[in-house]
């Protein structure tokens, strides 16, 4: 047999794991089911183009023996429940992969340098993990994501003698879900979104000139958006929000004209949004949680590039540091004041006591006085 497809039906229970008795297994599509269990070691001796087990209930690590599934074009194990690092060994020897998958699962630890080696890869989603660590810099590698050039519009494998079968894939992009087939071979993204990663990121990614996806949003990235990402001038949709970049949007975003869904929400950015037809288009929640100026915000910018809201409470709080002194000095006056003279007001024995030490010490001031007159 050389394709087995019962995707999207009411499947349960564990795969057996008795797939060394299959000589060839092409492609293996088990999607939308209610599997779960481990993925069964023998599988990786099947030889497949395709493995797409998405939207079940599996778990565990990913077995060591699919290395030797060299073949695979496109491994797609989004929303399960896998856990574990990604193997280095899916850059080192998947070297055919044109989409890898591994969304919403319960993956950690860092991404292995060993993916900048899948020179085909045009798809790259592991978002919804618990993946840490730096956005690797050697992503420049990625061959297929850095041309502006595709030579096919679908993924397609021809068998001799037989038939050619056409690869399809479900992409989440531009905040959507969709199955793309026919148009597969012109579409690429990479999705890094709601993990743990830190640093900066890389001014390699900024050379992925052929990606029209890239969704970074929800980690804990830090500095400045990189500005050769305005060289990426395909680029339909950039989502870069939550995280806590600082600085500005550069001025060569404004090069990005087929850019059509923009976030930057929630970070640290300053300074004037740069003008051009695509960035003053989105609307305010694309820029909310910063302290942007400039259209399409209401808040103007000074000649600095600074929000005038923000120009203007600085000159309030100088003027509100000199009222503060006032107002403590006023107000520890009256403090003193009145911790001394309201106990003498209300308690009557302080009172009599009071009166008397006074009347006490100006009799001998009075003495003191007389003396010094003689």
């Amino acid at each position: 047999m050389l394709a087995l497809y019962l995707d999207t039906n009411l499947l349960i229970g564990e795969i057996p794991d008795c797939w060394n008795h299959w000589q060839i297994l092409s492609y293996l599509n088990l999607a939308n089911n209610n599997l779960t269990g481990k993925i069964p070691p023998t599988l990786g001796y099947t030889y497949p183009f395709l493995i797409n087990l998405r939207n079940n209930s599996m778990f565990g690590e990913l077995p060591s023996t699919l290395r030797n599934s060299w073949s695979l074009v496109m491994l797609d194990l989004s929303e399960n429940h896998f856990s574990g690092s990604v193997p280095a060994w899916i850059g080192d020897k998947l070297s055919s992969l044109v989409v890898l998958s591994l969304r919403s699962n319960n993956f950690d630890g860092h991404i292995p340098h060993k993916i900048c080696d899948l020179q085909f890869l045009q798809n790259l989603d592991l978002a919804n993990n618990n993946i840490s660590g730096v956005i690797p810099k050697c992503f420049n590698n990625l061959t297929a994501m850095a041309t502006k050039i595709k030579t096919n519009n679908d993924v397609s494998l021809s068998h001799p003698n037989f038939y050619k079968f056409s690869f399809k894939a479900l992409l989440v992009l531009k905040g959507r879900k969709d199955e793309y087939g026919s148009i597969l071979g012109l579409v690429t993204s990479m999705d890094l979104s709601t993990n743990s990663l830190i640093g900066e990121i890389p001014k390699a990614i900024g050379s992925l000139v052929g990606l029209l996806s890239l969704k970074f949003s929800g980690n804990l990235l830090t500095g400045n958006i990189p500005d050769n990402i305005g060289n990426m001038e395909l680029i339909e949709s950039l989502d870069l929000s939550m995280n806590q970049l600082n600085g500005e949007i550069p001025p060569s975003f404004s090069n990005l004209n087929f850019l059509n869904h923009f976030n930057v929400s929630y970070n640290n950015l300053t300074g004037q949004i740069p003008t051009s037809t695509q960035l003053q288009s989105f609307e305010n929640l694309s820029y909310v949680g910063n302290h942007l100026c400039g259209p399409p915000l209401s808040k103007n910018c000074t000649s600095k590039g600074i929000p005038t809201d923000v120009a203007n409470n600085g000159c309030i709080n100088e003027g509100s540091k000199v009222n503060l002194l006032y107002v403590s000095i006023v107000f520890g006056f009256v403090m003193g004041f009145w911790s001394v003279v309201a106990p003498l007001f209300f308690i009557r024995s302080w009172r009599i006591a009071y009166y008397r030490k006074l009347d006490h010490i100006c009799g001998k001031l009075y003495v003191f006085w007389a003396i010094m007159d003689m």
